[in-house]
Parts: C-alpha cells; sequence; structure tokens
C-alpha cells in the first residue's frame, strides 16, 4: 500500500519533507506569524507491516530544542491509548522506528485534546447544571468558554491552555470540572467560588500551534495591556477577573524539558511579602505531600526582587488582585520521581491530578 501522512485535522501539524521506501522525513509547522513550534500531530496510512523509520528534521530550531533529549513520541492507532515510543535525538533530528499490525497510527508531541473533545467537555458540564457564559470570542471566532461553580466568598479562578501545544493542561481541566461538579466539592464550594476557563486559546488549539495564538500572539506575554486586537482571549478573562477579584488562581501549562510536576509562583513582584509568598510555598508543600506525582525540588529559577514579568498571568494576577497566584507545569516526559514506562505523563493522569491540586486546596481555602 501507498503510505500517506496526513495532519489536516483538528490540532493537527507536520510537513513532508520526503518519503523514500520506508523512510519519511518531516518537519514541524511554525505557528502562525511566529517562529514557535514544538507541537505536532498526525497520522500514517498504509503502514501494516512495515519497518518505518520518522524523521523530524528541524527539532534544532524548535522553541525548546533543550526538550528532545530524553523525550518520547506518543503514538496511538486507535487514539484512545497513547504509548511512548522509543525515540532519539541527535543534530537536530528527532527519530523514531514504527512497525504496527494496523493500517493507521496517530503520532503526536503529546496526548491531544483537541477542540471536539473540549466541546464536549463543555457540554457535559453545562448538562450539569453548571452556569456557562460565553465571555469573549477569539480572533478566528471560538468560543472562550467560561464556568462558574459554587457560591463562596473566596474567589478560585482556574484557567489552562494558554499555550495550546500544552494539551495536558485540558486533560487536567477536565478532572478538575469533573471533581467540582462531584459531591466530594462541597466544602470547597461552600467556601469559594471557583471560575473556570477549560481553553484561553481554542485558535492556536485548532491550528495545531505550540505557544500562540491566530496572529501569533504569546497569551502569556499580554496580561499587562491586552488588545481587542492581539490578545481578546486575554482581554476577556481579566476583564472578569477584575468584577469577581482573585483570591487564589492556577494557571495550567506544560513544560518541554523538566521531566516532572512543579509550581512556579510570583517572586519578584512589587507588592512581594514574606507573608504573601508563603501561602504559596505552604500550597506546593501540602501537594508534594498528597501526591506522588508532585514534588517541589525542580522548577524555574525564581525572580528577583522587583524583576517579575508582570506581563505573565501569575505575576499580574498575584500583583492586580493580591493573590495567591500559581503556575502549574506538567512534562512532555514524564514525572520521573514516580514514572509509568508505558504511557509516560498522560492525559489520565494529569486529570488525576488536577484532583489533587483541588483537593489541597480545598483543605487550604480557609486559609487563604
Amino acid at each position: 500500500m501507498t503510505l500517506t501522512i496526513n495532519a489536516a485535522f483538528d490540532g493537527g501539524n507536520i510537513r513532508v519533507v520526503r518519503v523514500e521506501g520506508d523512510r519519511v522525513d518531516l518537519e514541524i509547522v511554525a505557528d502562525t506569524d511566529s517562529d514557535f513550534y514544538q507541537w505536532f500531530y498526525f497520522r500514517v496510512g498504509g503502514a501494516k507491516g512495515r519497518d518505518l523509520t520518522f524523521r523530524i528534521l528541524n527539532g534544532a530550531g524548535s522553541a525548546f530544542p533543550q526538550g528532545w533529549p530524553g523525550y518520547h513520541v506518543r503514538a496511538s492507532t486507535d487514539r484512545q491509548d497513547w504509548r511512548m515510543t522509543p525515540t532519539a535525538y541527535a543534530d537536530g533530528v528527532i527519530e523514531w522506528q514504527w512497525r504496527g499490525d494496523s493500517d493507521l497510527v496517530w503520532f503526536a508531541y503529546f496526548e491531544p485534546y483537541t477542540m471536539e473533545r473540549h466541546h464536549d467537555l463543555v457540554a457535559r458540564i453545562a448538562a450539569r447544571g453548571v452556569h456557562h457564559e460565553e465571555l469573549g470570542q477569539t480572533l478566528d471566532g471560538q468560543a472562550i468558554d467560561y464556568f462558574r461553580i459554587g457560591s463562596g466568598p473566596r474567589q478560585v479562578w482556574l484557567y489552562a491552555r494558554q499555550h495550546p501545544g500544552e494539551s495536558m493542561a485540558e486533560w487536567w481541566m477536565e478532572g478538575a470540572l469533573d471533581w467540582l461538579t462531584s459531591s466530594a466539592a462541597g466544602p470547597l464550594l461552600a467556601k469559594g467560588t471557583v471560575h473556570v476557563v477549560p481553553n484561553m486559546n481554542p485558535d492556536g488549539t485548532r491550528r495545531g500551534h505550540l505557544r500562540t495564538n491566530a496572529v501569533g500572539v504569546n497569551l502569556n506575554r499580554e496580561w499587562h495591556a491586552p488588545t481587542p486586537e492581539r490578545s481578546p482571549e486575554v482581554l476577556c478573562v481579566r476583564n472578569r477577573m477584575d468584577q469577581t477579584g482573585v483570591d487564589f488562581a492556577i494557571d495550567v501549562h506544560g513544560d518541554e524539558a523538566i521531566p516532572a510536576n512543579f509550581i512556579a509562583g510570583f517572586e519578584g513582584i512589587p507588592s512581594w511579602t514574606e507573608e504573601h509568598g508563603a501561602k504559596f510555598y505552604e500550597y506546593g508543600r501540602r501537594l508534594a505531600g498528597h501526591t506522588p506525582d508532585f514534588q517541589t525540588q525542580m522548577g524555574y529559577e525564581k525572580a528577583s526582587a522587583g524583576n517579575a514579568n508582570l506581563a505573565m498571568s501569575t505575576n499580574q494576577v498575584a500583583e492586580r488582585f493580591g493573590a495567591v497566584s500559581v503556575t502549574l507545569e506538567m512534562p512532555f516526559k514524564d514525572h520521573d520521581p514516580n514514572p509509568d514506562a508505558l504511557h509516560g505523563w498522560s492525559g489520565e493522569r494529569s486529570a488525576k491530578l488536577g484532583v489533587s491540586c483541588l483537593e489541597v486546596l480545598s483543605e487550604m481555602i480557609g486559609e487563604i
């Protein structure tokens, strides 16, 4: 059979350079009007019984080439079970082999979370009687979906996927929303009102972008001065935050290089105090004690006094509202302190971490 490679679907991204026998040379396509690229997602037809070699040639120019060493491509023959496949990286080339019993196989940078699955999630949660609104629209005209759950006085904001290629972030949201609509969430919802934006960047998600929206803008550098022309996604969310206030916030992301789950905070904001920061550190400490899928040893360097970037949401929200503001990062590799040799870090584990994060918040909400 003729070998076919196709990425013309929701969230797809790849360019075929050449096919020579059983060797396929590929390139990842950059985000629109941007130099960012790293996300890929494509299917291969005619694969049954062949010993195929795939090579992505432009790894060196990707957004985070330091993420490729130790990384494993995710593969699936049913788009449900995504497993790691042994992957090599040398001289800017990402390479792996495939031999399977199915005509079709899909490969991705991480287990995908498409816009179609997003709409299924939104429909499921809304059908449970949860308050839903369309806060605004993207530049492509897609909805910015928003849920409000609970009636307590503490204002909690959860938002994800500013960077669309970080698909683990919406898997986290799926777990969080299912927990929030269960009886287990009662104590949290009595003390807090939870505001949820499951996907901040629908355009980038559907287009197969790594990091930007429809016009090549990194939304997590727009929080100081969002505009309708560049970043309506941030503008509508920040405007609603101004209406509700924020006491606690989690901005959910994925990290290319660090093989672990960790959180980053708001050190370096102009209004930083040790008392304010202590609540952030206590949340991380309790989360690490709550689940083996979180740790506090690995993470980002802290900003020095007065040098926080207020264009980033966690810093802006902490400074603007006095919130305990958290960036949660999950790996494209695996959570090495508690590894899974078959799946690595996965959508299922991301969803479970979403539950763990909220269980710890439920314990702490009265202290924030």
